[in-house]
C-alpha cells in the first residue's frame, strides 16, 4: 500500500469544515475521491477549496483545523 501526501496549495489558516457548526469535509480513515474537498484554506477573508488530488481508501490529517499552513506543507496523507 502506497501513501500520497496532500500539501496546502498556499499560506493561510486551514479548517476542516465549513463552519464551526457543521460536520468535517472528511475525518479520519474516511475514503477519498480526487475530486472530494477535504478541508478550506482562509487567506485574507478568503476561503480556497482544498481538493484531495487523489483516489483512496482512507485519509489521515496531519494539520488540525484551525492550524496555520504553509504553501506545500502536508495536511493530511491519503493511503491508496
Amino acid at each position: 500500500m502506497s501513501t500520497k501526501q496532500i500539501r496546502a496549495p498556499m499560506p493561510g489558516t486551514f479548517y476542516r469544515s465549513s463552519a464551526p457548526d457543521q460536520p468535517p469535509f472528511k475525518s479520519d480513515s474516511d475514503a477519498v475521491s480526487s475530486g472530494d474537498t477535504i478541508g478550506l484554506i482562509e487567506v485574507m477573508k478568503t476561503f480556497h477549496a482544498v481538493h484531495a488530488g487523489v483516489d483512496g481508501k482512507a485519509i489521515r490529517f496531519v494539520a488540525e483545523n484551525e492550524d496555520p499552513v504553509m504553501a506545500g506543507q502536508v495536511i493530511a496523507e491519503v493511503d491508496e
